[in-house]
């Protein structure tokens, strides 16, 4: 629990630090092609930030507690943000083709996250 709302947390304030990064120190750096990838990176990083903070909070022993499925969606999203956004920073900056092809990677694991969270809200039982 603890550690998935410690997580999303620091992606939460990276993705900010790198929001801020890439609208101000790399606005004459990027083209309008990287700086399109920029954001994707931030917007997705932003995204599965807030998922983890939430999968951390229902893994409170008040709600679903720590069950297998959500320990692992925290984890697929915190790969996730590595691979795909991760990827797409480095994109961004070196224009390096081939990264394209780990950015996949990193949605999958966004993916197999999500339906991680809805197999273990489905299972759950109401007390």
């Amino acid at each position: 629990m603890k550690g998935s709302i410690i997580s999303g947390a620091i992606h939460g304030f990276l993705v900010v630090a790198l929001g801020a990064f890439g609208a101000h120190a790399l606005d004459n750096v990027l083209d309008e092609y990287g700086i399109g990838i920029w954001e994707k990176a931030v917007q997705y990083q932003m995204f599965h930030a807030i998922g983890i903070v939430a999968i951390g909070i229902l893994m409170s022993p008040k709600l679903f507690g720590s069950i297998k499925q959500l320990r692992i969606a925290a984890i697929c999203m915190n790969l996730g943000i590595v691979f795909f956004s991760g990827s797409l920073y480095i994109l961004a900056l070196s224009g390096i083709g081939i990264l394209g092809a780990i950015t996949p990677i990193g949605g999958v694991l966004f993916l197999i996250g999500w339906v991680l969270l809805l197999v273990a809200t489905l299972k759950h039982k109401n007390s």
